[in-house]
């Protein structure tokens, strides 16, 4: 019989973690060019110049229209809905019923009843599923993924960053750019067209991200690169933008919680065999055979500050006990360079081979966890490993026990699986190793970025 659903994947597999630990998929991808020039002009981009992302093709896009759709958000999201219509926008997180975070994606208001959540898959799939199953007058769109759809997407998506941005963005605007608040949309003129646009700035200094219609997207992306070219602005590739979201302190891909509890089996069973949840592959050191381990909470991730008891939602009692209670802190990690030396030179070794760590992102899995110890004891979980030419260091995203998120504090994380490695094909027999680690601030410190320090480097 031909498996139709996750649920029933997971009841072959035997147990969940079986099944995603030896998934054959490894990272996420992003189907642009790897470089347009190199990775590493490309990330001190950000930091000194421009950087123009290309976010056309990885993101799943969900549109929600109808007289429910506020109120669909509001019955699923941690948060305030509160005069949310046209042209606000919000980092929106929905939780199962105990309080751990299924996805995260990015949140649009089109029109007061007209949104797009734009990002990874999990996200959109919660909401599409309780659209359709809630009772909800809404009427539901998908705009796939360019893997996962044979059609053209709807539209460019854009993204221009760093600390010449604006001078860009006002020069192809032709003056100054009307007062757009931060995380809030309005237009733009690019090219003799008026072009729709959200205001954010993962530089430090404001930058907008931009879209319209995809046939348009040769000609906008044309005009901002010449428009740029005085600025020091660059196109940026799928290397480069694959380091981005550690280095600004976003966690692409927390584990969706929804592999266990009988109030969830519907939705595992709308899910199909070959969803995005049924498909990812989970990686790296630490190892457990309870899913739930994996699972995270909103304020793991730092998204307490906008959890709001001002409604009723998914989670939200779960949500309510775990507010007074001790948290997990989102950290960077800044990896002891000569650590990491240690790990590459293993690779002329005859044997005792250390995990390979590609440059500048070492994902081989789509959801990478690795243990994060003090003195044998696990205090945390380390995500999403890469290099940054920013600092000249090895960083991963962290989440830490309370007693451990002090900036200086020294931790190890263990790299590599056990027992020689699971049965992904992107990974190759090795050992484990250990990495000395010291805990900074999230995102990654502008001390740390511009001092150029490799910790205790010696050669």
């Amino acid at each position: 019989m031909t498996t139709q659903s996750l649920e029933q994947k997971i009841k072959e597999a035997g147990n969940p973690v079986t099944m995603l630990r030896n998934c054959q998929a490894g990272a996420y991808v992003f189907p642009i060019a790897p470089e347009f020039s190199n990775w590493r002009d490309e990330q001190e981009a950000w930091r000194k110049t421009a950087i123009l992302f290309d976010q056309s093709y990885h993101m799943t896009d969900l549109y929600v229209q109808g007289p429910d759709t506020v109120r669909l958000l509001s019955d699923l999201g941690v948060n305030s809905f509160q005069g949310f219509k046209r042209d606000k926008a919000k980092q929106f997180v929905a939780c199962n019923h105990d309080g751990y975070v299924i996805g995260d994606g990015v949140l649009f208001a089109l029109e007061d009843d007209k949104v797009v959540l734009v990002g990874r898959p999990p996200i959109s799939n919660w909401v599409h599923f309780n659209a359709v199953t809630g009772g909800y007058n809404v009427k539901v769109e998908r705009d796939e993924r360019s893997l996962a759809n044979p059609m053209q997407r709807k539209l460019y998506r854009f993204e221009v960053q760093g600390p010449n941005a604006w001078k860009i963005l006002e020069k192809v605007h032709g003056g100054p750019i009307p007062d757009i608040k931060f995380f809030a949309m309005g237009d733009i003129n690019i090219a003799g067209r008026k072009v729709r646009c959200l205001k954010h700035g993962m530089s430090g200094a404001p930058g907008l991200e931009l879209w319209g219609p995809k046939e348009e997207g040769d000609e906008i992306r044309a005009t901002l690169m010449e428009a740029g070219k005085e600025f020091g602005l660059r196109a940026g590739g799928a290397r480069a933008y694959s380091t981005v979201a550690i280095e600004s302190g976003w966690v692409p891909s927390p584990m969706p919680a929804i592999y266990t509890g009988e109030k969830l089996r519907a939705y595992r069973e709308w899910l199909t065999a070959n969803s995005f949840e049924a498909t990812a592959s989970l990686g790296g050191s630490m190892v457990s055979d309870n899913i739930e381990d994996y699972y995270l909470t909103p304020y793991d991730l730092g998204y307490g500050g906008f959890t709001k008891f001002d409604h009723d939602f998914i989670g939200r009692v779960a949500l309510e006990k775990m507010a007074g209670e001790p948290h997990r802190k989102k950290v960077t990690l800044t990896w002891n360079s000569n650590d990491v030396i240690r790990i590459f030179s293993t690779m002329f070794l005859a044997e005792n081979r250390a995990k390979y760590m590609d440059m500048p992102a070492s994902h081989y899995a789509t959801l990478p966890y690795d243990k994060i110890v003090v003195d044998g004891k696990q205090v945390g979980i380390s995500t999403y490993p890469v290099y940054t030419a920013n600092g000249r260091v090895w960083i991963s995203l962290s989440m830490v026990d309370a007693d451990f998120s002090s900036t200086g504090t020294e931790v190890t994380v263990v790299w590599g699986e056990p027992d020689g490695g699971s049965s992904k094909p992107v990974v190759e027999r090795h050992v484990q190793t250990t990495v000395r680690a010291t805990v900074g601030p999230c995102p990654f410190s502008d001390e740390a970025r511009i001092s150029y320090r490799p910790h205790e480097l010696k050669l």
